[in-house]
């Protein structure tokens, strides 16, 4: 299984930015996804997690009325949109495979293929 993030940048404090995660080795639609980051000196936190199929969705707490995170199953894609961006936001976003007809999920241990990481840098 391989999972490559994209999308992430520097961007000012306000502003917006779209993340994409392209699967591929499983079949998608029946994997739950998520969305995890890591700040410096932090541990890795849970950002947005999306159900099989069409997706209950569940959200952080740092980042609800903010983040939305959707899938495309016909394409093997998650995103995760961004939107009145913090400093605080500022971290390497991961996204992750879950479990077999699993819903969304916040912990770490339900996920077990990660992509590579991309940067996300808030100016304020």
């Amino acid at each position: 299984v391989q999972l490559q993030a994209s999308g992430g940048g520097l961007v000012q404090a306000g502003g917006s930015l779209s993340l994409s995660c392209a699967a591929s080795g499983r079949t998608f639609s029946i994997y739950s996804m998520g969305w995890f980051r890591q700040a410096p000196g932090k541990e890795r936190e849970f950002v947005a997690g999306i159900g099989y199929g069409s997706g209950r969705k569940e959200y952080g707490d740092s980042v609800k009325g903010r983040f939305t995170i959707s899938r495309d199953n016909a394409k093997n894609t998650v995103y995760l949109q961004m939107d009145k961006l913090k400093p605080e936001d500022t971290a390497v976003y991961y996204c992750a495979s879950g479990r077999q007809l699993g819903g969304p999920s916040s912990r770490r241990d339900e996920y077990d293929y990660w992509g590579q990481g991309t940067l996300v840098t808030v100016s304020s």
